[in-house]
């Protein structure tokens, strides 16, 4: 009989061993994506990334036979979705059979094992979609082995980073006032052909501006500042258009270019815009070699119910799992229950 000892250490190591979530996996079954593989990274602490990357998930899933892979900030002690903090994604090794990866990251400072997956996986050279705060997707400290990737990096052969040297630009500035400002897109002229813009019109959303300009590639819309938070809002006089989404490329390791489609918007109200998640959707097929199937009536309808919450810094719903996400009827979010519990007043 084991001793009361024992007992004790093994009823620990099950309470306080942390709780790790299984990736979120959306298996296609027809469609021109069938047989590929796209893994979305969710974690930033404003932009309601853990609601629009499902979403997104759901109808490259559904309604065009991708199998997608959706990995979270997780809590290691709960096991439940956060925002941006912790840094901690687990199920990265995802990567290793990604067709694409779409990344939806800020400030992440993810454990060297974790990294890992994300490194090899740009090494082979993996076509990346980047969205909003991915310009700035990483903070690593120095000294750590993954500091290249920082937003910051001041090493010689990675200057500023991911955002830099993948997505075609770092972080630089809001453009205007966040929050109070949104932004309406429109796709420039000499771009119309592009795949990535058929079916686009009407894009607006609440996202307000950033300063973009990327390195190189092709510049296909541009982002002109709103005085208010509606579309017919004025335009910002004193602020004339900035890039907003382009396309370009980066070499793997042994030289072969890939391609990167950025956008500098993406919060789940901004796709509640026809045409703003129209450009997602194409941009995501343009990237993954499937611009043929792009068509301006390609499906683009959500899957489930999408009632998302309005962007904010640690505004996310609390006490949701990957898990509460599976299947196509679960509601995006699962709960609108963003109330930070009230702090005991000292005595």
């Amino acid at each position: 009989m084991p001793s009361i000892k024992t007992i004790l250490l093994v009823a620990c190591l099950f309470q306080c061993t942390p709780s790790f979530a299984a990736p979120l996996v959306f298996e296609g079954e027809q469609g021109v994506g069938k047989g590929k593989h796209i893994v979305f990274l969710a974690g930033d602490h404003e932009y309601r990334s853990e609601e629009s990357l499902p979403a997104l998930a759901r109808i490259l899933a559904k309604h065009h036979g991708f199998k997608c892979t959706v990995l979270f900030n997780i809590d290691p002690k709960s096991g439940e979705i956060v925002a941006g903090t912790p840094s901690n994604i687990p199920g990265m090794e995802a990567l290793q059979t990604a067709d694409l990866a779409v990344v939806f990251l800020r400030f992440q400072n993810l454990p060297a094992d974790q990294m890992k997956h994300f490194d090899d996986y740009l090494q082979r050279g993996g076509p990346v979609v980047g969205m909003r705060t991915s310009t700035h997707a990483f903070q690593i400290p120095k000294g750590q082995p993954y500091e290249k990737y920082s937003f910051k990096s001041e090493a010689a052969d990675y200057k500023l980073g991911f955002g830099h040297q993948v997505l075609g630009q770092t972080w630089v500035g809001h453009y205007g006032r966040n929050h109070r400002q949104s932004t309406r897109i429109t796709v420039l002229d000499a771009m119309r052909d592009h795949p990535i813009v058929q079916g686009v019109k009407d894009v607006w959303v609440q996202a307000g501006a950033y300063v973009g300009k990327p390195i190189d590639g092709q510049i296909l819309t541009m982002a002109q500042p709103l005085e208010g938070m509606t579309p017919d809002s004025p335009i910002v006089e004193s602020l004339p258009p900035q890039p907003s989404e382009w396309t370009r490329t980066y070499q793997s390791a042994d030289g072969k270019d890939f391609r990167v489609f950025t956008s500098l918007y993406g919060t789940p109200e901004d796709l509640t815009n026809d045409g703003y998640r129209r450009l997602m959707i194409n941009g995501i097929f343009w990237a993954i070699g499937q611009e043929a199937a792009i068509t301006p009536d390609l499906n683009i309808d959500f899957v489930g119910p999408f009632q998302p919450n309005t962007y904010g810094n640690q505004t996310h719903a609390l006490g949701i799992k990957p898990e509460m996400y599976e299947g196509y009827e679960s509601p995006i979010p699962a709960n609108n229950n963003t109330n930070q519990p009230k702090r005991k007043k000292k005595e």
